[in-house]
């Protein structure tokens, strides 16, 4: 099929049929009864609040934090050592770097590809552990958050040293007001990087294909 002028849900769920997420290892049960949350859906339902919840929700995190709850358990939140804090300064636009690191926790993440799954599965960080890793239908997942659904054309979690191209206020954009036609021509191969779902996806039972730990 051939890129159309404007992109919509349903070209994107037949470019890129499947989605990919990367959990924690054991953590599909709690998937299934509370959903696939973000990192500020996640806290909330752990009822995590004050300096605690600052420290995960509004800044760097070096290595991944646990935090605890008498009827849930115990959860990890990711760490997300690939963000230089000095290069994030130099190109962060419209915004500051709290609001940056909330915006990142606000939403659930998924990879378009398999390739970007298995560079973050690979990275030192991650790929001496085991993960659950779950695969979605894009087709029925849009069929029930397109309207909510904001795309990036970036690695967001991810601020390397040699990075010099902006991120912020502008990074995620929902479906109709990407920047289809631009990213087509600068990176015809991977014109969208991420698919993102603000706050939480409830009912991610219903667009799994697989889950499978490795």
């Amino acid at each position: 099929m051939n890129p159309p002028a404007t992109l919509t849900a349903g070209y994107i769920a037949s470019r890129w049929p499947r989605l990919f997420h990367m959990a924690e290892a054991g953590s599909w049960p709690s998937i299934q009864r509370h959903g696939l949350r973000s990192t500020t859906a996640l806290l909330d339902l752990f009822d995590v609040h004050g300096p605690e919840r600052d420290l995960v929700e509004a800044r760097r995190r070096p290595e991944s934090v646990p935090i605890h709850h008498r009827l849930y358990g115990t959860a990890w939140i990711r760490d997300n050592k690939p963000i230089n804090e000095t290069v994030l300064r130099r190109t962060l636009v419209g915004m500051t770097e709290p609001e940056w690191y909330r915006t990142l926790n606000g939403r659930v993440f998924f990879w378009l590809s398999e390739h970007r799954l298995d560079r973050l599965r690979s990275a030192p960080p991650y790929r001496a552990r085991a993960h659950d890793i779950l695969v979605l239908s894009t087709e029925e997942l849009l069929r029930a958050y397109a309207d909510l659904v904001e795309l990036s054309p970036i690695n967001s979690g991810a601020v390397h040293p040699s990075a010099d191209y902006p991120r912020g206020a502008g990074t995620f954009r929902r479906i109709p007001d990407y920047d289809w036609k631009a990213r087509r021509r600068v990176a015809p191969s991977e014109p969208i990087v991420e698919l993102t779902v603000p706050y939480l996806v409830d009912d991610v039972a219903r667009f799994l294909i697989d889950v499978a730990t490795r």
